[in-house]
């Protein structure tokens, strides 16, 4: 599934992907931002509010690992492991509720395998307001995880 909401995103596109012979393999996520502090792993929309965020806290001297699921079924999870393993820290960041959503899947499968010894603090999740899709434009933005939120939880997680 597509989210309409990134219609009108502008992202870069490189020679490479504008091939016509391009294809990106079902199931492997992609590192977009190399990091050393703190693992951010999103899909779909958020992955552009990490990046800003990444951005804001490198100017603070976090540096951020960002990862583009891209798929969640399959879910790269080996990927997120590596992750956390080299940054012992972890916040997921999805626009869906808290509840059984993407980020709390991801949390899990951290805590039941290999990368778990390495966390230096719990897990954050970063996700929408656990209230029915507001009409208002508004509410809406106040409603899903925005840049702000993501550098509140990414200090809670570092302690600073």
């Amino acid at each position: 599934l597509e989210s309409e909401l990134l219609y009108s995103v502008p992202f870069e596109m490189s020679e490479q992907a504008q091939s016509k012979d391009f294809v990106i393999p079902i199931g492997k996520a992609k590192i977009e931002r190399q990091g050393t502090h703190v693992t951010l792993v999103a899909h779909s929309r958020p992955v552009g509010h990490c990046m800003e965020a990444a951005a804001v806290l490198s100017k603070e001297g976090v540096e951020c690992e960002v990862i583009n699921l891209r798929t969640i079924r399959p879910m790269d999870i080996e990927t997120v492991e590596a992750s956390v393993v080299k940054t012992n820290h972890l916040v997921t960041v999805e626009g869906g509720w808290p509840q059984f959503g993407v980020g709390a899947e991801i949390c899990a499968r951290i805590m039941e395998g290999p990368a778990f010894n390495y966390l230096d603090a719990p897990a954050v999740r970063v996700t929408g307001a656990d209230v029915p899709m507001p009409y208002a434009k508004i509410l809406e933005d106040n409603s899903l995880p925005q840049v702000k939120d993501i550098v509140f939880a990414v200090k809670k997680t570092l302690n600073i």
